[in-house]
């Protein structure tokens, strides 16, 4: 008996071993059973092209964007084109960011980089498409306003009405996001009282979280998908139902911009369901199930060609309608092909495209 004792003593495992093997269990274990090592690099391959993809297309197509509004701006500002401006600038600080995520994919989905640079990257990167869906629901709300209050709308031309709110929706995403990718790297020990990094073993993931962490990083998951995407998208379903009934009750609306209201509200919604509603849903699964999913990078996908699709919004505008229409017609010019009968068309009219058109979608 006292031999069979002292082994079973001898055998028990130490406290530190406890936590360890839950926190594998827990977090990484059903994420090494569904994503074995070549479907790891399948998925990283995969994201590294779409990150290459976007940031080739998404960077330049801003840039333009963002110049066209920049002079839009000067003359005649106007709430939907300083939403519009506002939103290029979110794109592009959502494209700064992803060189860091090309180099983590190319790596497999390990942090090879100074590990400072780890919440930093995952701040920027999520809170960008969080605020990019805040400021897709203040487009529906300020076309629903337009179309329903008509005078009122024309009574709030001020951009403290739009860049306020605006602001207002980067801060609510970067103090959200912020608790998730801060919470790996502080110490949850209650014998250390300094709060220092963390410096997990190689390799390494970027969010990675001990068993302990995973209920503040579940709540604040579940509360993402029902504050900044749940109720966005039932305030853009909203808006743009009401939006496109007035538009087709009223005689006086062109067919053309009838079209561009449903093209608008098409897209957006098209936005929501491809490029939001995948990631957000992992939330609640992960939640219900009590771990991260392993398939959350797998959604990522989608969700990086936010800076791409969006830019379908944008053409919506008259004011980007009209700078493509002018670049377009100033590359013809310049291209030998004056003998093609599409090259001859009718230019646009003289200063076209230095004056703006008081337009609504």
């Amino acid at each position: 008996m006292t031999g069979v004792g002292v082994g079973m003593v001898k055998s028990r495992p130490d406290l530190t071993e406890v936590a360890f093997i839950m926190n594998y269990d827990r977090s990484t274990d059903c994420e090494a059973v569904v994503n074995p090592n070549g479907s790891v690099m399948m998925v990283s391959y995969l994201l590294l092209s779409v990150y290459i993809f976007t940031f080739i297309l998404g960077v330049p197509a801003n840039i333009f964007i963002f110049r066209t509004f920049c002079i839009k701006l000067r003359h005649e500002p106007i709430p939907i084109d300083v939403l519009l401006f506002i939103l290029s600038i979110s794109d592009l600080i959502f494209l700064t960011i992803l060189p860091l995520k090309m180099k983590e994919a190319a790596d497999d989905m390990e942090w090879n980089m100074p590990y400072v640079l780890c919440p930093v990257s995952n701040i920027i990167f999520f809170s960008g498409i969080y605020t990019i869906t805040l400021l897709l629901t203040a487009v529906a709300v300020e076309r629903y306003v337009a179309m329903t209050f008509p005078f009122k709308h024309t009574a709030w031309h001020r951009h403290r009405y739009v860049v306020i709110p605006s602001v207002f929706f980067w801060l609510v995403s970067i103090a959200n996001i912020s608790i998730i990718y801060i919470v790996p790297i502080m110490h949850s020990d209650n014998v250390t009282s300094t709060v220092t990094p963390e410096v997990p073993r190689k390799p390494m993931k970027c969010h990675d979280y001990r068993y302990e962490q995973h209920t503040i990083v579940k709540a604040v998951h579940l509360e993402l998908f029902l504050v900044l995407f749940l109720i966005p998208l039932l305030i853009c379903c909203f808006c743009y139902i009401n939006f496109l009934r007035i538009t087709f009750q009223l005689r006086n609306v062109p067919r053309k911009r009838r079209l561009r209201a449903v093209g608008l509200v098409v897209v957006t919604f098209l936005l929501f369901a491809i490029c939001f509603a995948p990631y957000n849903i992992s939330h609640v699964v992960g939640y219900v199930h009590g771990r991260e999913e392993g398939w959350r990078d797998v959604v990522l996908i989608s969700t990086t060609l936010t800076a791409c699709l969006d830019l379908m919004i944008f053409y919506f505008s008259p004011t980007m309608r009209r700078a493509v229409s002018c670049c377009w017609h100033g590359l013809v010019e310049k291209l030998p092909i004056q003998h093609c009968p599409r090259a001859q068309a009718a230019p646009p009219p003289h200063n076209s495209c230095k004056n703006t058109y008081q337009d609504t979608y």
